[in-house]
Protein backbone atom coordinates (compact mmCIF):
# COMPACT_ATOMS: atom_id res chain seq x y z
CA UNK A 1 0.00 0.00 0.00
CA UNK A 2 0.94 3.24 -0.63
CA UNK A 3 0.78 6.23 2.07
CA UNK A 4 2.39 9.58 2.90
CA UNK A 5 4.62 9.88 6.23
CA UNK A 6 3.20 12.52 8.02
CA UNK A 7 5.32 12.31 11.45
CA UNK A 8 8.58 10.96 12.67
CA UNK A 9 9.16 9.45 15.85
CA UNK A 10 12.20 7.71 17.23
CA UNK A 11 10.27 4.01 16.14
CA UNK A 12 7.52 4.49 14.17
CA UNK A 13 6.28 6.85 11.21
CA UNK A 14 2.97 8.18 10.64
CA UNK A 15 1.67 7.17 7.26
CA UNK A 16 -1.69 8.20 6.17
CA UNK A 17 -3.17 6.12 3.53
CA UNK A 18 -6.57 6.85 1.71
CA UNK A 19 -7.95 8.82 4.46
CA UNK A 20 -6.77 6.49 7.54
CA UNK A 21 -3.76 6.99 9.46
CA UNK A 22 -1.12 3.65 10.23
CA UNK A 23 2.18 3.39 12.52
CA UNK A 24 4.68 2.15 9.98
CA UNK A 25 8.49 1.17 11.09
CA UNK A 26 11.63 0.31 9.16
CA UNK A 27 14.04 -2.81 9.35
CA UNK A 28 17.53 -1.93 10.27
CA UNK A 29 18.88 -2.78 7.00
CA UNK A 30 16.32 -0.38 5.30
CA UNK A 31 18.86 2.51 7.42
CA UNK A 32 22.19 1.45 4.67
CA UNK A 33 20.71 1.27 1.25
CA UNK A 34 22.37 4.15 0.04
CA UNK A 35 20.94 6.64 2.24
CA UNK A 36 23.33 8.66 4.34
CA UNK A 37 21.42 10.13 7.19
CA UNK A 38 20.35 10.46 10.86
CA UNK A 39 17.20 9.70 9.47
CA UNK A 40 16.19 7.41 6.37
CA UNK A 41 12.33 8.73 5.63
CA UNK A 42 11.28 12.20 7.13
CA UNK A 43 7.85 14.23 6.73
CA UNK A 44 6.57 14.41 3.27
CA UNK A 45 8.36 11.23 1.94
CA UNK A 46 5.71 8.84 -0.07
CA UNK A 47 6.22 5.18 0.83
CA UNK A 48 5.06 1.44 0.12
CA UNK A 49 4.01 -0.23 3.30
CA UNK A 50 2.32 -3.38 4.83
CA UNK A 51 -1.09 -2.44 6.65
CA UNK A 52 -0.85 -5.51 8.12
CA UNK A 53 2.95 -5.45 9.99
CA UNK A 54 3.47 -1.59 9.05
CA UNK A 55 6.99 -2.34 7.76
CA UNK A 56 8.00 0.14 5.06
CA UNK A 57 9.26 -1.46 2.04
CA UNK A 58 10.06 1.24 -0.77
CA UNK A 59 10.64 4.89 -0.63
CA UNK A 60 9.36 6.64 -3.84
CA UNK A 61 12.13 9.42 -5.49
CA UNK A 62 11.66 13.00 -3.80
CA UNK A 63 10.92 15.47 -5.89
CA UNK A 64 13.49 17.86 -3.46
CA UNK A 65 14.37 17.72 0.05
CA UNK A 66 15.84 20.17 2.81
CA UNK A 67 19.06 19.17 4.93
CA UNK A 68 21.10 20.54 7.53
CA UNK A 69 24.30 19.21 8.90
CA UNK A 70 24.15 20.36 13.21
CA UNK A 71 27.09 22.70 13.97
CA UNK A 72 27.91 20.61 16.71
CA UNK A 73 27.19 17.06 14.17
CA UNK A 74 29.69 18.24 11.59
CA UNK A 75 29.53 14.58 10.36
CA UNK A 76 26.25 13.97 10.33
CA UNK A 77 23.26 14.82 7.53
CA UNK A 78 19.79 15.24 8.69
CA UNK A 79 17.14 15.49 6.74
CA UNK A 80 14.33 17.96 7.52
CA UNK A 81 11.31 17.33 5.40
CA UNK A 82 10.78 16.20 1.53
CA UNK A 83 8.71 16.77 -1.22
CA UNK A 84 8.11 20.40 -0.26
CA UNK A 85 6.54 23.56 -2.18
CA UNK A 86 8.00 26.08 -0.27
CA UNK A 87 9.65 26.70 3.42
CA UNK A 88 8.60 29.53 5.70
CA UNK A 89 11.92 30.48 8.02
CA UNK A 90 10.33 31.99 10.49
CA UNK A 91 12.61 35.02 12.44
CA UNK A 92 12.43 37.36 15.90
CA UNK A 93 14.62 40.31 16.57
CA UNK A 94 13.45 40.19 20.35
CA UNK A 95 12.98 37.11 22.74
CA UNK A 96 14.56 35.72 21.16
CA UNK A 97 17.08 37.11 18.67
CA UNK A 98 17.59 35.90 14.99
CA UNK A 99 21.09 35.33 13.88
CA UNK A 100 21.38 37.15 10.35
CA UNK A 101 24.02 34.21 9.40
CA UNK A 102 22.22 31.48 10.42
CA UNK A 103 19.08 33.19 8.07
CA UNK A 104 21.39 33.54 4.83
CA UNK A 105 22.57 29.68 5.58
CA UNK A 106 19.02 28.66 5.46
CA UNK A 107 18.13 30.85 2.84
CA UNK A 108 21.81 29.22 0.81
CA UNK A 109 20.76 25.85 2.23
CA UNK A 110 17.22 26.15 0.57
CA UNK A 111 18.46 27.63 -2.97
CA UNK A 112 20.71 24.92 -3.42
CA UNK A 113 17.69 22.34 -3.00
CA UNK A 114 15.54 24.77 -5.36
CA UNK A 115 12.93 25.14 -2.79
CA UNK A 116 11.37 29.13 -2.58
CA UNK A 117 11.70 30.14 0.96
CA UNK A 118 9.44 33.15 2.38
CA UNK A 119 10.78 35.07 5.74
CA UNK A 120 7.92 35.36 8.35
CA UNK A 121 9.35 38.28 10.64
CA UNK A 122 6.90 37.34 14.12
CA UNK A 123 6.25 39.00 17.59
CA UNK A 124 7.26 42.47 15.60
CA UNK A 125 5.13 43.80 18.72
CA UNK A 126 8.09 43.42 20.62
CA UNK A 127 10.28 45.81 18.71
CA UNK A 128 10.97 49.28 20.26
CA UNK A 129 11.05 52.03 18.49
CA UNK A 130 14.85 51.87 17.70
CA UNK A 131 14.22 48.51 15.88
CA UNK A 132 11.85 49.01 13.23
CA UNK A 133 14.95 51.32 11.05
CA UNK A 134 16.18 47.56 11.06
CA UNK A 135 13.71 46.27 10.07
CA UNK A 136 12.57 48.05 7.40
CA UNK A 137 16.43 47.89 5.87
CA UNK A 138 16.10 43.95 6.58
CA UNK A 139 12.75 43.79 4.72
CA UNK A 140 14.16 46.38 1.68
CA UNK A 141 17.08 44.06 1.23
CA UNK A 142 15.50 40.95 0.89
CA UNK A 143 12.70 41.77 -0.85
CA UNK A 144 15.29 43.46 -3.54
CA UNK A 145 16.83 40.01 -3.82
CA UNK A 146 13.43 38.29 -4.38
CA UNK A 147 12.30 36.94 -0.97
CA UNK A 148 9.10 38.05 0.51
CA UNK A 149 8.47 38.87 3.80
CA UNK A 150 5.58 39.03 5.92
CA UNK A 151 5.67 40.79 9.43
CA UNK A 152 3.05 38.58 12.41
CA UNK A 153 2.14 39.10 15.63
CA UNK A 154 0.91 34.86 15.86
CA UNK A 155 0.82 35.25 19.96
CA UNK A 156 -2.31 37.33 19.43
CA UNK A 157 -5.28 35.53 18.98
CA UNK A 158 -6.53 38.90 17.16
CA UNK A 159 -3.81 39.54 15.34
CA UNK A 160 -4.75 38.85 11.15
CA UNK A 161 -3.00 35.87 9.65
CA UNK A 162 -5.08 36.06 6.23
CA UNK A 163 -1.75 37.16 4.13
CA UNK A 164 -0.21 33.95 5.49
CA UNK A 165 -3.25 31.35 5.27
CA UNK A 166 -3.53 32.75 1.62
CA UNK A 167 0.26 32.13 0.90
CA UNK A 168 0.22 28.65 2.62
CA UNK A 169 -3.10 27.39 0.74
CA UNK A 170 -2.96 24.36 -1.52
CA UNK A 171 0.83 24.05 -0.95
CA UNK A 172 3.13 22.01 0.93
CA UNK A 173 4.83 23.95 3.53
CA UNK A 174 7.95 22.99 5.88
CA UNK A 175 7.93 26.02 8.28
CA UNK A 176 11.12 26.19 10.28
CA UNK A 177 13.35 28.28 12.49
CA UNK A 178 15.47 28.62 15.89
CA UNK A 179 13.32 27.23 18.89
CA UNK A 180 11.03 30.54 20.74
CA UNK A 181 10.39 32.12 17.44
CA UNK A 182 6.64 31.23 17.29
CA UNK A 183 6.36 28.32 14.93
CA UNK A 184 4.00 26.32 17.03
CA UNK A 185 2.03 29.06 17.66
CA UNK A 186 1.73 29.88 14.38
CA UNK A 187 0.75 26.18 13.45
CA UNK A 188 -1.99 26.25 16.13
CA UNK A 189 -3.57 29.85 14.88
CA UNK A 190 -3.79 28.12 11.63
CA UNK A 191 -4.89 24.72 12.58
CA UNK A 192 -6.20 24.99 16.31
CA UNK A 193 -6.47 21.31 16.42
CA UNK A 194 -2.89 20.50 16.30
CA UNK A 195 -2.83 21.64 19.59
CA UNK A 196 1.46 21.50 19.42
CA UNK A 197 3.48 22.63 22.61
CA UNK A 198 4.30 26.14 23.52
CA UNK A 199 7.53 26.77 25.32
CA UNK A 200 8.84 29.27 27.43
CA UNK A 201 12.15 31.30 26.23
CA UNK A 202 15.26 29.91 28.47
CA UNK A 203 15.59 32.79 31.09
CA UNK A 204 18.71 32.02 31.76
CA UNK A 205 20.04 32.50 27.52
CA UNK A 206 17.02 34.59 26.08
CA UNK A 207 17.23 31.03 23.82
CA UNK A 208 14.10 28.91 22.73
CA UNK A 209 13.48 25.73 24.16
CA UNK A 210 12.90 22.67 22.50
CA UNK A 211 9.25 21.77 21.88
CA UNK A 212 8.67 19.64 18.92
CA UNK A 213 11.39 16.63 18.51
CA UNK A 214 9.54 15.13 15.85
CA UNK A 215 8.23 16.58 12.45
CA UNK A 216 4.58 16.73 12.09
CA UNK A 217 2.58 17.42 8.69
CA UNK A 218 -0.83 19.21 9.78
CA UNK A 219 -3.24 19.43 6.99
CA UNK A 220 -4.29 22.92 5.98
CA UNK A 221 -6.38 24.67 3.12
CA UNK A 222 -6.08 21.83 0.47
CA UNK A 223 -2.02 21.65 1.31
CA UNK A 224 -0.04 20.67 4.83
CA UNK A 225 2.39 22.34 6.91
CA UNK A 226 5.05 21.07 8.29
CA UNK A 227 6.29 21.55 11.84
CA UNK A 228 9.94 20.95 12.55
CA UNK A 229 11.71 20.81 15.80
CA UNK A 230 13.65 24.41 17.11
CA UNK A 231 17.23 24.41 15.92
CA UNK A 232 20.06 26.53 16.92
CA UNK A 233 22.75 25.85 14.18
CA UNK A 234 22.07 25.36 10.18
CA UNK A 235 25.36 23.96 8.78
CA UNK A 236 25.30 23.74 4.95
CA UNK A 237 25.27 20.34 3.07
CA UNK A 238 26.70 19.41 -0.23
CA UNK A 239 28.29 22.60 -1.18
CA UNK A 240 31.63 23.02 -2.94
CA UNK A 241 33.48 26.38 -2.46
CA UNK A 242 33.00 27.17 -6.10
CA UNK A 243 29.16 27.05 -6.09
CA UNK A 244 28.42 28.59 -2.45
CA UNK A 245 27.53 31.91 -4.54
CA UNK A 246 25.79 30.38 -6.82
CA UNK A 247 23.51 30.18 -3.94
CA UNK A 248 23.25 33.78 -3.03
CA UNK A 249 20.80 35.25 -5.95
CA UNK A 250 22.48 38.73 -6.05
CA UNK A 251 26.44 37.78 -5.64
CA UNK A 252 25.66 35.12 -8.74
CA UNK A 253 23.94 37.91 -10.75
CA UNK A 254 26.67 39.87 -10.17
CA UNK A 255 29.66 37.37 -10.84
CA UNK A 256 28.68 37.13 -14.60
CA UNK A 257 30.36 41.01 -14.67
CA UNK A 258 33.78 39.60 -12.79
CA UNK A 259 37.11 39.72 -14.69
CA UNK A 260 37.92 35.74 -14.17
CA UNK A 261 34.91 32.98 -14.79
CA UNK A 262 36.20 30.80 -11.92
CA UNK A 263 36.41 33.73 -9.31
CA UNK A 264 36.18 33.38 -5.96
CA UNK A 265 35.46 36.78 -4.90
CA UNK A 266 37.69 36.97 -2.24
CA UNK A 267 40.43 38.79 -3.51
CA UNK A 268 40.85 38.26 -7.20
CA UNK A 269 41.67 41.84 -9.90
CA UNK A 270 38.74 42.88 -11.59
CA UNK A 271 36.00 41.14 -8.86
CA UNK A 272 32.39 42.37 -9.81
CA UNK A 273 31.22 41.19 -6.28
CA UNK A 274 33.81 43.10 -4.40
CA UNK A 275 33.29 46.30 -6.17
CA UNK A 276 29.48 46.10 -5.67
CA UNK A 277 30.12 45.29 -1.97
CA UNK A 278 31.87 48.55 -1.64
CA UNK A 279 29.43 50.28 -3.40
CA UNK A 280 27.00 49.03 -1.34
CA UNK A 281 24.78 47.31 -4.10
CA UNK A 282 25.31 44.21 -2.27
CA UNK A 283 24.81 44.04 1.48
CA UNK A 284 28.06 43.84 3.39
CA UNK A 285 26.47 41.25 5.53
CA UNK A 286 25.35 38.68 2.62
CA UNK A 287 29.07 38.87 1.18
CA UNK A 288 30.25 38.47 5.03
CA UNK A 289 28.18 35.18 5.43
CA UNK A 290 28.70 34.36 1.68
CA UNK A 291 32.68 34.14 3.57
CA UNK A 292 31.88 32.58 6.34
CA UNK A 293 30.57 29.64 4.60
CA UNK A 294 33.05 29.58 2.13
CA UNK A 295 35.82 29.30 5.29
CA UNK A 296 33.41 26.64 7.11
CA UNK A 297 33.83 24.30 4.12
CA UNK A 298 37.19 24.81 3.60
CA UNK A 299 38.32 23.86 7.10
CA UNK A 300 36.22 20.60 6.38
CA UNK A 301 33.58 22.35 9.42
CA UNK A 302 30.66 21.04 7.21
CA UNK A 303 32.05 17.39 4.93
CA UNK A 304 30.20 16.64 1.94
Amino acid sequence: MKGLIIRTGSVDFGIISEGTLYSGVIKGNFRIKGIKSTNPLTVGDWVDFDPTTGFITKLYDRRNYLVRRPTNLSKQLHIIGANIDQALLVITFREPETDLGFIDRFLATAEAYSIPTVLCLNKVDLLLNEDFEFVENFEYLYNSIGYRTIRLVAGDNHSDMSELAELLAGKITLISGNSGVGKSTIINRLVPEAETRIGNLSTAHHKGMHTTTFSKMYEFRNGYVIDTPGIKGFGVVDMKENEISHFFPEIFKTAEECRFSDCTHTNEPGCAVIKAVQNHQIAISRYQNYLAIRQDIGDGKYRH
